[in-house]
């Protein structure tokens, strides 16, 4: 199948893409493995999950959230919205299709790509003049390398298969990590009774979602280093030294497992019946992308920082570690630049929309 745009990923990053791309009337299609859109919201993530920051932060181009919404919106609430942005500009991804392999062939001047339809075993080709990667950044699950992990005899999870602490009621868990992810996650089991423990490799700085927002409100007049140095001045100001005490323990890094027992760094050891790692994601492109290396690294990450574009007409979505603000903003970059291209070349049919209005 021959398509001016092909976009692989149907999460946030693509959405916006094809919702652009649609605006300005240039054909494309998108290639989702999961059957739904957002699957990493909808499949793979826990029930207590807000967005992190407030909501007009965090809105997708030309769909604001309705007035309704709290100011921090909830997973289900986002998930609808997601839903309703995929409606409004006719996003119609092609689920069930894992992409095998991308390539851009010098003798066509287009990319390659196969890919292979799940549902039947076929495998389908596709050449387009754009290829927009949309994977993100959090495709695969990080589990680190802990001697004895593989002979533990409790119950191992990464963040992204935990729900709630319904189950977990009355067990020792312990979490790994201490980011958003871990600490909400130590915090809902705690309030579903299970004996929680933490591991926080290095100390961490803790924020109330109010002096949050007065940073991302102080970022639009003042350098990151400048409201990073504010907002934890603030912070030690109004709530001093913050420490983890009473129903929370906190460990430091593990050493080794034996058994259901964890040892640590520091000498402590503790039987645990559940291990949850909240270490993070890594993206899949180096799986399936060939070349492409002027944008993306070994790791699958892009050799620049922010980077969205490459050579060739390759484009990354959702890789600048910067939210759904860092996703619109390369959504928008590259729906334009491919709009410029095409109209430079005279291949853009009638019906440009100025996505910017």
């Amino acid at each position: 199948m021959n398509v001016k745009v092909v976009i692989v990923g149907a999460g946030p990053a693509g959405l916006v893409d094809v919702g652009l791309l649609n605006r300005y009337s240039i054909p494309n299609i998108v290639l989702e493995r999961e059957d739904c859109c957002a699957s990493l919201w909808k499949k793979r993530s826990y029930d207590r999950l807000k967005l992190h920051l407030a909501k007009q932060f965090c809105q997708l181009p030309h769909m604001p959230y309705p007035p309704s919404f709290p100011t921090f919106v909830p997973r289900d609430q986002f998930i609808h919205y997601l839903d309703e942005y995929s409606e409004r500009f006719g996003v119609r991804p092609c689920y069930r299709r894992d992409v095998e392999s991308a390539h851009f062939d010098g003798t066509s001047g287009r990319w390659r790509i196969t890919a292979r339809d799940l549902s039947t075993g076929a495998r389908e080709e596709y050449t387009a003049e754009f290829l927009v990667v949309a994977t993100g950044e959090n495709s695969e699950g990080v589990l680190p390398d802990v001697k004895g992990l593989d002979e533990y005899r409790g119950e191992v999870m990464h963040s992204s298969n935990y729900e709630n602490g319904r189950r977990f009621r009355s067990k020792d868990v312990l979490v790994v990590g201490c980011g958003n992810s871990g600490m909400e996650i130590a915090y809902d089991l705690s309030n579903y009774l299970a004996r929680t423990s933490m591991v926080a490799r290095n100390p961490v700085h803790v924020f109330t979602k109010e002096l949050i927002f007065l940073g991302m409100l102080l970022l639009r007049y003042l350098p990151i280093n400048v409201v990073d140095f504010i907002v934890i001045f603030l912070s030690k100001l109004i709530y001093g030294r913050f420490s983890q005490k009473g129903e929370i323990k906190v460990y430091p890094s593990i050493k080794l497992i034996k058994g259901k027992k964890v040892v640590f760094e520091n000498g402590d050891a503790s039987e645990f019946d559940a291990i949850i790692f909240a270490t993070g994601y890594k993206t899949n492109v180096r799986k399936w992308l060939k070349g492409g290396d002027d944008l993306f690294n070994d790791e699958g990450s892009p050799s620049i920082p922010d980077q969205w574009k490459g050579k060739n007409g390759l484009y990354g979505a959702g890789f600048a570690k910067k939210g759904l603000a860092g996703i619109s903003r390369d959504a928008s970059s590259i729906a334009n630049d491919i709009n410029s291209a095409l109209r430079f070349t005279g291949k853009l049919s009638a019906g440009v929309v100025d996505i910017n209005r």
